[in-house]
Formats: C-alpha cells, sequence, structure tokens
C-alpha cells in the first residue's frame, strides 16, 4: 500500500477503519487467551479462584477500642468518623485514652 498516494480525507477513514479492526481483534486475541486459560486450569483441576490465590473468605470486624464509660453497649473501633459520644465525651474533658477498652 502506497500511503503517500491516498488523499488526506482516505487516510482518515484508513486510520479510523483500522483502529476499529484493531479493537475487533483485541477482544477475539483476549476471548481466545482466556478459553486457553480455562481450558489449561480445568486440566490441572484448578478453579479461578486457585490460579487467581483468591480465597473468598468473609472479613472478620475490627474490634472496638472504644467503649461508653457508663453505656458499655456503646463502642467504636477507633475507624472512620467519630460517633457523637465519643466526640461529646472528648468535648467534655475526657481523652481517648480514658476511652480505651
Amino acid at each position: 500500500m502506497e500511503l503517500h498516494k491516498l488523499s488526506y480525507a482516505d487516510l482518515l477513514n484508513l486510520k479510523t477503519d483500522v483502529e476499529t479492526e484493531i479493537k475487533a481483534r483485541e477482544h477475539e486475541e483476549k476471548s481466545k487467551a482466556k478459553k486457553q486459560i480455562m481450558e489449561l486450569a480445568k486440566a490441572h483441576g484448578l478453579t479461578i479462584e486457585d490460579v487467581l490465590g483468591k480465597t473468598g473468605g468473609v472479613r472478620k470486624p475490627v474490634e472496638a477500642k472504644y467503649r461508653h464509660p457508663k453505656h458499655p453497649e456503646m463502642t467504636w473501633t477507633g475507624r472512620g468518623r467519630k460517633p457523637v459520644w465519643v466526640q461529646e465525651l472528648l468535648n467534655a474533658g475526657k481523652t481517648l485514652q480514658d476511652l480505651t477498652i
């Protein structure tokens, strides 16, 4: 193909066509690779989770670090925004050290 013989408009059209074809081929190649990976894993008795190392386990909740002195059911992990009761106690002169479990 002799590109220097094409007009500017033809070159732009060619560029668009090439980009479209590249995207289509990329999709095809990824699909083929995915299929090959799945077949290889299956042949060896592996699941995708085994291959990727995902445990799928449930995260353990974070334990509370702070407790209201008069209402022990009110706790806070220390993560995120301070609960209103913590802020009220801090404003009243308490420290986080005072609330530590």
